[in-house]
């Protein structure tokens, strides 16, 4: 799953910003019973490796986190307006050759078309 800032602005702007958006995702995760299995944050996106517990949990929990996250985001920078740019992408993968991707460094980040 891509998750990108809107108009590929910053989503994080130093670790603590990185932080609090792992521990959104993290309560997200316990909350709709998905399992993370890769992640790399970016200046202005996410990719994310996820399997759901069920049909449409990981839709859910995206949104709710999400949400979750642009609030503390813009509370903490005094900001408004969107975060995320439109809706995020999601895509049936091989889990072997995506989390090998995701794991590369970002010189070299080239995700697979799934």
């Amino acid at each position: 799953m891509v998750q990108r800032g809107n108009n590929r602005m910053p989503c994080f702007l130093d670790d603590e910003d990185r932080q609090r958006y792992l521990q959104c995702l993290h309560q997200g995760l316990l909350r709709y019973g998905c399992e993370l299995h890769a992640y790399v944050l970016m200046s202005n996106h996410v990719h994310l490796l996820m399997t759901p517990s069920a049909a449409g949990a990981v839709s859910r929990m995206m949104q709710t986190f999400a949400r979750n996250y642009a609030g503390l985001f813009h509370g903490r920078h005094g900001r408004s307006g969107t975060l995320w740019e439109g809706r995020r992408r999601m895509r049936s993968c091989w889990r072997w050759a995506t989390t090998r991707q995701i794991g590369r460094p970002p010189t070299a980040h080239c995700l697979p078309r799934c």
